[in-house]
């Protein structure tokens, strides 16, 4: 008797996809239209970071910072653009990619467009917990600096969520109460700074800004270092998010224990933002509006971590661009307050949009 074959099924995504396969197994499914768009954030924040190289007191052309990368043409070009330049252009991809992660994560969580870790407060955490550590206990080195940001950062999360923990956790209920530790942290930061040391205050208040303009080799190798971990970390718990969203019923019928995975995600997205806020201070709204606008862009049906990060990667180095063409007529901006000035244009409009429909 002649065995009969299986019938085959197709699942139809809902969107245009490309099937990856190996053999007869379905190895990856891409979503054709994230990629495409993906690829253009990539390459638009590429070519802003090598702009931004060219910009500064001694302009270069694009020609010259192409030669310096290829470690030709002049000494003096080189030693610019290597030593100087190179490291802050990297930042500004590597930490926009973080933030716009970070961003992704606990908006995914929340389930909320405004659930971002400058909103909630975990960025004012990490800057509270850095001006603790330079002007009460005088530490300034990098590790000092990185542990004392994700550790504040952490221990604002965690407040936060207890605070807001009433027969779980609403978004809504999580941002309100977010807000509220975000202020009080704001009061605390400003009161320390006016009873320090005149130097360490404009240091420190300086830093506070945010800026990418500090970043040298040897401040952005660790981050690069510490970044590459949060990302595999955010790589295997992306998985978890997915079931998540879908409500912890739904994931923990997948084989998806929610607690634990929650607390992992938790974890990783406060990393994200404290690791930038150690390096170049606190960096606003990048978090808040790359997660959003990527969706839009790719027209997926839920926030996707992987255009969030491309999306914040192309948004920072845009802003890192911005101030330094600024700075050719006017005088240098810190990218943080262009951020924080075109974000809260942003946060104005989603705070409109959500409004409307809730009405």
């Amino acid at each position: 008797m002649t065995g009969t074959r299986a019938p085959s099924f197709h699942v139809d995504p809902g969107y245009t996809h490309r099937d990856v396969r190996r053999g007869r197994l379905i190895a990856l499914r891409v979503h054709t239209r994230s990629f495409a768009i993906n690829v253009v954030l990539i390459v638009f924040a590429a070519i802003s970071a090598v702009l931004a190289i060219s910009l500064g007191e001694y302009p270069l052309s694009p020609q010259q910072v192409a030669q310096a990368l290829l470690g030709h043409g002049d000494e003096l070009h080189r030693t610019i653009v290597l030593e100087w330049r190179l490291p802050i252009a990297i930042a500004a991809v590597a930490f926009g990619a973080l933030l716009g992660i970070g961003g992704a994560i606990f908006q995914s969580l929340t389930r909320n467009p405004l659930g971002s870790p400058d909103v909630i407060g975990f960025d004012a955490g990490a800057f509270t917990a850095v001006v603790v550590t330079v002007l009460l206990l005088g530490s300034g080195g990098y590790w000092q600096i990185a542990g004392a940001s994700i550790l504040g950062g952490l221990l604002t999360a965690f407040l936060v969520y207890a605070l807001a923990y009433r027969r779980g956790v609403q978004g809504f209920r999580l941002i309100i109460v977010g807000i509220a530790i975000s202020a009080a942290l704001g009061s605390i930061n400003a009161y320390l700074i006016t009873r320090a040391d005149i130097h360490e205050a404009m240091s420190v208040g300086f830093w506070g800004a945010g800026s990418l303009a500090r970043v040298s080799w040897s401040s952005l190798a660790p981050s690069l270092v510490l970044g590459a971990v949060i990302l595999c970390a955010a790589g295997l718990l992306a998985p978890a998010l997915r079931q998540l969203e879908l409500g912890d019923d739904a994931a923990l019928a997948q084989g998806v224990e929610a607690g634990r995975a929650r607390l992992g995600l938790l974890v990783v997205g406060v990393a994200t933002s404290a690791l930038v806020t150690a390096a170049a201070g606190p960096i606003g709204f990048i978090a808040l509006a790359a997660p959003q606008l990527a969706r839009r862009l790719t027209r997926t049906p839920g926030v996707s971590v992987v255009s969030a990060g491309c999306m914040g990667a192309a948004l920072l180095t845009a802003a890192h661009l911005l101030s330094l063409g600024i700075a050719q007529f006017y005088r240098p901006v810190p990218v943080g307050l262009l951020t924080v000035c075109l974000g809260g244009l942003y946060l104005i409009w989603l705070l409109i949009r959500e409004t409307r429909k809730a009405a």
